[in-house]
């Protein structure tokens, strides 16, 4: 079974930097679709970015240009780095993997596999 953990949160002031990592076990050769999540207090979980195995990427709107998805194939990792951090940023973020390996959806239901957060905080 696949398993997701994530690492690299922490607190930072707007306009900074931080680099969040998934490492995953359990793939089956070439791996899935994986993707970063975030939820607020009081809000909906939202998809953050996702890339395939194919290398198709897809963004939220409002992280367009300061987040970037990459994955390391050999390495098993997914990192989600993310720049000119904004207090609406602030929120739980998880890695998640779907079962499959094509597609762009950033849509909860379509992963199966999920990490237990890691906290990002920016402080304005």
């Amino acid at each position: 079974e696949m398993h997701v953990a994530e690492s690299g949160g922490g607190s930072v002031q707007a306009g900074g930097s931080l680099r969040l990592s998934c490492a995953a076990s359990g793939y089956i050769d070439g791996g899935y679709r994986m993707a970063w999540f975030r939820q607020a207090p009081g809000k909906r979980r939202e998809g953050v970015a996702t890339i395939n195995t194919y290398d198709t990427t897809r963004y939220l709107d409002s992280v367009k240009g300061r987040f970037s998805i990459s994955k390391d194939n050999a390495k098993n990792t997914l990192d989600l780095q993310m720049n000119s951090l904004k207090p609406e940023d602030t929120a739980m973020y998880y890695c998640a993997s779907a079962s499959i390996r094509s597609g762009d959806s950033l849509r909860d239901v379509d992963y199966k596999y999920w990490g237990q957060g890691t906290q990002v905080t920016v402080s304005s």
